[in-house]
């Protein structure tokens, strides 16, 4: 029998769907996060573990050397920043975890864990840091740079950046709040403490000046594809978030970071894996496969998907031919994984058309399209075989439809199988991934 497994949802602070018959009358507020807002509270009501707020700091124009196609296609631009919205959902939400994006290439450490340590108590001990270090050059002009690291030395980078932070969140003794009337003293200085780091990368004296979260340090969320991805991901993450390649790979994926996680000391039963899906749910088989190809098999689709991954890649996919298959000595300095996940395509081999590979970006590695039922089958079904531990939903272009069809449609179904939780049991995020 299956065991219980974790929902989360991989979103973006972009526009919803604007441009189709199923768009949002308030399409044009979702600036002010109300849309994001509604979307957070039906996850919350279905069970999800968290929402997970994905970032990127540039207007792209890898596709075609041009701006045009990120900004007419509303990808990776126009977006907002993670970190407001994540507070305005932690405000707005009692049980569920919400985690933003913040990039160790750009934000300063002691900034970094002053703002998560402040998130945290705002949330109540359920805010979550999904830990990049960015992968466009793009991205590093905005901040003074000419180009980021090469891939591997960007996560040399992170792991000492995650130990300045760490110490920085241990900066304060859990007990250092005393708030002694009698002795007038609200913290104990002898239980705050200098880290005085003095790194290759960074220095920090510390301490913070916020007091402990309750978590004491923010859930870790980080995707980790390559072998230094991978590594990173299983000494530092509480949950990772993968791109499946089939259910085959997703268990070879799973395992070789439970591996990992066991070799650097850790119990790896504390650390979720989560993997990319793009369910298409409705009342009949019929029904969702005609949502699908409204969705995804059409030339709007195809465009965007290559400015997408133009922009992840930095490789201008618009000079390919869609007809033809794609060079198979691609490589990128950006995001590594995002490129080999696309260019496997649907696992048929290496004949498939650019345009067959843009249309099957969007089901993530698995076709999870049907009623709520064939979908929970196939879900019950590729979990046994990989062992855990949950699914992560995306989907590009979010309409309130597509919502209400995964929280109110197909999660009732998963509940009523015993699959997922029907309740929140633990206060924080980080007990909630370890519930089961």
């Amino acid at each position: 029998m299956t065991k219980k497994f974790h929902l989360g949802w991989f979103m973006n602070f972009t526009p919803p769907d604007w441009e189709s018959q199923w768009a949002s009358p308030d399409v044009a507020d979702w600036p002010a996060g109300r849309f994001h807002v509604d979307m957070a509270k039906a996850m919350e009501r279905a069970g999800f573990d968290f929402m997970m707020i994905e970032d990127t700091v540039m207007v792209a124009d890898a596709y075609g050397g041009s701006m045009e196609g990120s900004l007419k296609n509303a990808i990776f631009a126009p977006k907002q920043d993670p970190v407001p919205l994540a507070v305005l959902v932690a405000a707005n939400t009692s049980k569920m975890g919400v985690v933003a994006t913040m990039s160790t290439s750009f934000y300063p450490p002691y900034l970094l864990a002053r703002v998560a340590s402040t998130i945290d108590s705002i949330a109540g001990g359920r805010f979550g840091w999904n830990i990049v270090s960015s992968a466009e050059d793009r991205a590093a002009q905005n901040f003074g740079l000419d180009a980021l690291p090469e891939h591997d030395e960007r996560y040399n980078v992170a792991e000492e950046y995650f130990d300045v932070v760490n110490q920085l969140w241990e900066s304060w003794e859990a007990d250092a709040v005393v708030m002694d009337r009698g002795t007038h003293t609200y913290a104990d200085f002898n239980k705050v403490h200098t880290i005085d780091f003095d790194g290759k990368y960074f220095t920090s004296r510390g301490p913070l000046n916020t007091i402990p979260s309750p978590q004491h340090k923010p859930t870790f969320l980080q995707a980790g594809a390559s072998p230094k991805g991978r590594q990173f991901a299983a000494g530092a993450a509480d949950a990772i978030i993968a791109i499946g390649t089939g259910v085959e790979g997703m268990k070879e994926y799973r395992d070789d970071i439970r591996a990992r996680a066991e070799a650097a000391g850790r119990n790896p039963d504390d650390i979720k894996v989560f993997f990319v899906v793009s369910p298409t749910v409705a009342a009949t088989e019929e029904e969702a496969r005609a949502a699908h190809a409204r969705f995804g098999d059409n030339d709007r689709f195809v465009e965007k998907a290559l400015v997408g991954i133009s922009s992840n890649t930095e490789i201008d996919f618009k000079q390919f031919d869609l007809d033809k298959p794609l060079p198979q000595d691609l490589t990128t300095n950006g995001e590594l994984g995002s490129l080999l996940h696309f260019m496997r395509g649907d696992g048929s081999g290496p004949d498939q058309t650019l345009r067959q590979l843009a249309v099957a970006a969007s089901s993530f590695g698995m076709e999870l399209i049907g009623t709520p039922a064939s979908v929970a089958d196939r879900m019950e079904l590729a979990m046994d075989e990989i062992g855990g531990d949950g699914w992560l939903i995306h989907r590009r272009g979010l309409t309130r439809d597509y919502i209400a069809s995964i929280c109110d449609g197909l999660v009732p179904e998963l509940q009523r199988r015993g699959l997922t939780r029907t309740e929140y049991t633990k206060p924080t995020l980080r007990e909630t991934l370890r519930e089961f």
